[in-house]
């Protein structure tokens, strides 16, 4: 009996090892450490620092101090990498992509989108965007761009995972 189930561990685990993957995971898989870092760990460790960072933002109406300001650098600094991300990836990986699936298209195409909310927050803060627009509002519109960014990265995630000759 532990004969057979030993086999069937290594079984699904040399499956899951030849399993093909999306270009989102193979990024992430590509050149250990570093790709892991640049494209996943820094991004998200700001983004979470963000996130919560906001709710005492939000939570406390804060419109000033140390926790405003830090949250307001935070933003820019994420919006500023990740769009040294996006242009990274769209002119120097994307081209040369052949798709393999409808996930991987969605897992990319989500990832890159990013960039439409986490670059926004970074012209919120710098005042390019919504200058003469009330604080509360700027709030809460920077509230909605952060959830727009964590909608379309647990996209990437859910669909980057998935073995794109499934879907």
């Amino acid at each position: 009996m532990h004969d057979m189930m030993t086999h069937t561990a290594t079984t699904a685990a040399t499956t899951a090892m030849n399993m093909d993957m999306t270009h989102y995971m193979e990024l992430l898989a590509t050149n250990p450490p570093w790709n892991l870092l640049i494209f996943m760990a820094i991004p998200v460790i700001l983004a979470e620092t963000l996130t919560a960072t906001e709710f005492f933002v939000i939570f406390n109406r804060l419109y000033e101090g140390t926790l405003r300001q830090f949250n307001r650098i935070v933003g820019i600094a994420l919006g500023f990498y990740f769009l040294g991300i996006f242009l990274y990836l769209t002119t120097s990986v994307v081209p040369s992509i052949t798709w393999r699936g409808y996930s991987d298209i969605i897992a990319v195409s989500s990832y890159l989108s990013g960039v439409i909310f986490l670059f926004g927050i970074a012209l919120l803060e710098l005042g390019v965007i919504a200058k003469n627009t009330e604080k509360e509002a700027k709030m809460k519109l920077h509230f909605l761009l952060l959830i727009g960014f964590l909608v379309v990265a647990h996209i990437a995630m859910i669909f980057g995972m998935l073995n794109p000759s499934l879907f």
